[in-house]
């Protein structure tokens, strides 16, 4: 494969023709460059406030709290992925550092009818997911891409991602998870977009979903 750089000047493998056809979900293309795209303004991370709240229907009945020095000192892992954000864009080989999902469920086990949960981000945002989504081997909580820090537009201190689910998912600037007994749409799932966000599957929109894919 060739080799490149992305907009922000770091290295990229750029696959073949073939290669990005086959891994490119319906309707999605290769920008220029690594667009950003967020809603509301950039917040400001001050590392003796931060804290990252895990809370809802945890198997002990209480919520924890972790600090910022706490969050940077559980394990991290690498993973190289995809992202496909729903306005039809797709970067190819992500190198994400973080968090993975399921440590967190080690450290603070839900309660045992969890099957979904509610991300919770800066000024409100949130995102649910399904437990499947969110204990998927890719799923994390980076805060790096591509060997740096993630940058304050890329959702530094810490962002969601969610690699095989429409981009919307992957929530900037996290600062809660919430166990859910039953599943509850998050921001851009009361306002239209698809409860799933699978882009294998082109669910955008919320007019898409079939029978069982939304809340009652």
């Amino acid at each position: 494969m060739p080799g490149g750089r992305h907009g922000d000047g770091s290295m990229a493998i750029v696959p073949d023709e073939m290669e990005v056809e086959r891994r490119l979900p319906p309707g999605q293309h290769i920008p220029r460059g690594r667009p950003v795209v967020h809603y509301g303004r950039v917040p400001p991370f001050r590392p003796e406030r931060w804290s990252l709240m895990v809370f809802g229907a945890t198997a002990s009945g209480t919520e924890t709290k972790l600090t910022w020095p706490e969050f940077r000192a559980l394990p991290r892992v690498t993973v190289v992925a995809d992202f496909h954000c729903v306005t039809r864009f797709s970067v190819l080989d992500n190198v994400w550092t973080g968090v993975p999902a399921t440590t967190l469920l080690e450290l603070v086990p839900p309660a045992p009818e969890v099957r979904h949960v509610m991300i919770w981000a800066e000024y409100g945002y949130s995102a649910n997911l399904r437990m499947s989504d969110f204990t998927s081997p890719q799923t994390l909580f980076a805060t790096e891409l591509d060997h740096q820090p993630l940058t304050p537009e890329r959702g530094h201190p810490v962002r969601l991602v969610v690699p095989h689910l429409y981009a919307w998912k992957s929530v900037k600037w996290v600062r809660g998870i919430e166990y859910l007994v039953e599943d509850r749409r998050g921001f851009w799932e009361e306002r239209g977009y698809h409860n799933i966000g699978d882009p294998w599957r082109e669910q955008r929109y919320s007019y898409q979903e079939e029978p069982g894919e939304g809340p009652p």
